[in-house]
């Protein structure tokens, strides 16, 4: 009998929660960074193979010290995922970061939810301090169900934390019509993975990685990407029309470069990986704009 459910995933930001489901997937749904805030929103991802169905909901890491209004934004989404129906939660936690407030924060509202319990430590094997505060974590054991330790970019020892995910499910005759993730007699059938993301929104983000990846600290986490034209053009060619938002005069500047070097390297990547995404060639028009109220407007 087939299984379907849906596991919620929370974490402090940059603990893995993004490369853990991209992994989990087989593809991008969710963009990384080391940058905090890089996942602003809850991001749910269907994952299908011959048992059933997981909806994965990707939440934004929830900050210690809320200092503006996306900041604000994002604590709110993040938490207001909890009410949603789920059927086990994953609390993942970097053994390689020290246990503070913030983290203390993330398990309080982990601890509110009433249902099956999961603490993943990300053992990131690249770090040289991967396991340096993991004493601090190992006493959590005894309030969660069960233990995994991971390592979401290597996909080391994910296949027996899904096998568990899966005996958490219950059987999808169970659900209700409108807990129902997917229909049972279709569930072999692949479509796009994200169930809450539109083709504008989605290449925004990946645009936006790119800023954040090619950028690094250069430039804050106060910059967003909006899409405003997608159209089929001569022949095979896809038009994507977007501006990068930024809240001051000199991140604009910056992002350009100089005689726009930096604008051309980042739409020269989101552009190449546009087109793996969409199989289909594209011509990326990418323009930055000073706007210092867009995080009380988006998001």
């Amino acid at each position: 009998m087939k299984k379907q459910g849906t596991i919620l995933i929370l974490g402090r930001p940059n603990v893995g929660k993004s490369t853990f489901v991209n992994n989990i997937i087989g593809q991008k749904v969710a963009i990384t960074s080391r940058k905090p805030q890089t996942t602003r929103f809850p991001i749910h991802a269907l994952y299908t193979e011959e048992r059933g169905a997981i909806e994965f909901i990707d939440t934004p890491g929830i900050f210690d010290k809320v200092r503006d209004a996306l900041s604000r934004k994002i604590n709110k989404s993040a938490i207001e995922s909890v009410q949603e129906h789920i059927d086990a939660a994953i609390y993942m936690v970097d053994p390689s970061r020290r246990r503070d407030f913030e983290e203390g924060k993330v398990l309080g509202i982990v601890r509110k939810i009433d249902k099956p319990k999961i603490l993943v430590m990300n053992i990131k094997q690249d770090e040289p301090d991967a396991q340096k505060y993991l004493p601090q974590y190992e006493f959590m054991r005894d309030e969660f169900d069960m233990v995994f330790k991971i390592d979401a970019i290597h996909k080391t020892h994910v296949r027996p934390l899904l096998d568990q995910l899966f005996e958490l499910m219950p059987d999808a005759e169970e659900k209700t019509k409108e807990q129902k993730i997917l229909d049972p007699d279709n569930i072999n059938i692949s479509g796009y993975p994200l169930q809450n993301m539109d083709s504008k929104t989605f290449i925004g983000e990946l645009i936006r990685e790119k800023i954040f990846l090619k950028m690094g600290q250069e430039i804050p986490y106060t910059v967003t990407v909006v899409v405003d034209e997608i159209a089929q053009r001569s022949g095979e060619l896809t038009y994507i029309s977007a501006r990068i938002l930024t809240t001051d005069n000199r991140y604009k500047r910056m992002i350009i470069g100089t005689g726009g070097r930096k604008i051309k390297e980042m739409g020269a990547m989101a552009r190449k990986e546009i087109e793996l995404a969409i199989n289909k060639k594209v011509y990326l028009d990418l323009k930055v704009e000073v706007d210092s109220h867009w995080q009380e407007v988006l998001y």
